[in-house]
C-alpha cells in the first residue's frame, strides 16, 4: 500500500484554511477599529462643540466690554469738550468743576497732554486721546477676550478636522471589512482571487491602522 502524496486538493484546502484565518483576523480588527474610530469621531465632535461654545461666550463678553469702553470714551470726550470750552472762555470755576469730574483713567492722559504745552508746541498731540497714556481697562479686556475667542475658534476648527479624520477612518476600516468578508465568499476554486482580495483588505487595514495611530485621542472622564 503506497503512501498518498499531497496533491492539488490538499494545497487548495491549506490555502482555503489560511484565507479563513487571515480574513477572520481582518474582520475582527476592522470591526474593533470601526467602533474606536466612531467613538473618537463622536468625542471630537463634542470637543469642537464645546470649543465653539467657549469662543461664542468670549465674543459676547468681548462685545460687552467693548460697549463699556465706547461709553467711557464718550463720557471722556464730553467732559473734555466742556472743560476746554470753559477754559477758553476763562470760566475758571466751571473749568475746575469739569476737570475734577474726569474719570480716573482719563486724568493721566490729560496731565500728559497738558505737559506737552499744546497751546505753544505744534508737535503736541491734538487731544489727550492721542497720547499713549489714554488707556481703557475695558478696551484691554475686550481685546483680551477677542483674542481668547479667536484661539478657541481655532481649537474648534482643529477638532472638526480631527472628527472628520476619524470618520474617514471608519470608511477605510469598513472597506477593509468589506474585502475581508468578500474573500470568504469566493469559491475555493479561485484561491488566487481570494488571496488578492484578502491582500487588499489587509493593506487597507494596516494602512488605516498606521494612520489612525497618529491621530490625537479624546477620552471621556
Amino acid at each position: 500500500m503506497s503512501a498518498r502524496t499531497p496533491g492539488t486538493g490538499d494545497g487548495r484546502r491549506w490555502t482555503g484554511a489560511w484565507v479563513e484565518v487571515v480574513s477572520t483576523v481582518v474582520l475582527a480588527l476592522a470591526a474593533l477599529a470601526i467602533s474606536w474610530s466612531g467613538y473618537q469621531a463622536s468625542r471630537w465632535t463634542g470637543e469642537q462643540a464645546k470649543a465653539f461654545s467657549r469662543a461664542n461666550a468670549a465674543r459676547v463678553e468681548s462685545t460687552r466690554w467693548s460697549n463699556l469702553a465706547n461709553s467711557q470714551t464718550e463720557i471722556d470726550v464730553a467732559t473734555f469738550t466742556q472743560w476746554v470750552n470753559s477754559y477758553a472762555r476763562n470760566e475758571t470755576a466751571l473749568a475746575d468743576f469739569y476737570r475734577k469730574r474726569f474719570r480716573k483713567e482719563f486724568q493721566p492722559a490729560v496731565e500728559a497732554w497738558i505737559a506737552t504745552r499744546p497751546l505753544r508746541n505744534p508737535d503736541a498731540p491734538l487731544t489727550p486721546f492721542a497720547t499713549p497714556q489714554y488707556r481703557l481697562a475695558a478696551r484691554a479686556e475686550s481685546d483680551r477676550l477677542e483674542t481668547k475667542a479667536g484661539a478657541e475658534a481655532a481649537v474648534a476648527n482643529r477638532n472638526v478636522q480631527r472628527a472628520t479624520n476619524y470618520v474617514l477612518g471608519v470608511v477605510l476600516f469598513s472597506s477593509a471589512l468589506f474585502f475581508g468578508g468578500i474573500s470568504t465568499r469566493i469559491g475555493s476554486g479561485s484561491p488566487t482571487m481570494r488571496a488578492v482580495i484578502l491582500g487588499l483588505g489587509c493593506l487597507l487595514l494596516l494602512g488605516a491602522l498606521a494612520w489612525i495611530s497618529t491621530l490625537p485621542i479624546s477620552l471621556a472622564i
